[in-house]
């Protein structure tokens, strides 16, 4: 189980508004900071791998329960 150092909630929005969020969000943390972001948009899942590799962070897993996505950042930069 991963550890989250903070949680950004996007619930009931669409893309690309998370990951509009998540970028304001990880500039906020200190490098080796973990964020978990919560949706309910099925596109976070192509959208989160994708702005991870542009902007330098890592990626760390996708879990799925029942209609809600949560996704693990660590930031890196």
């Amino acid at each position: 189980m991963i550890v989250a150092d903070q949680t950004l909630d996007t619930l009931g929005l669409f893309c690309p508004i998370p990951v509009i969020l998540t970028s304001k969000k990880i500039k906020q943390m200190e490098i080796d900071q973990v964020l978990e972001i919560l949706s309910d948009d099925e596109g976070i899942k192509k959208d989160m791998p994708a702005w991870c590799k542009s902007s330098g962070n890592e990626f760390l897993d996708l879990i799925q329960e029942g209609k809600v996505f949560k996704v693990y950042i660590r930031k890196k930069k």
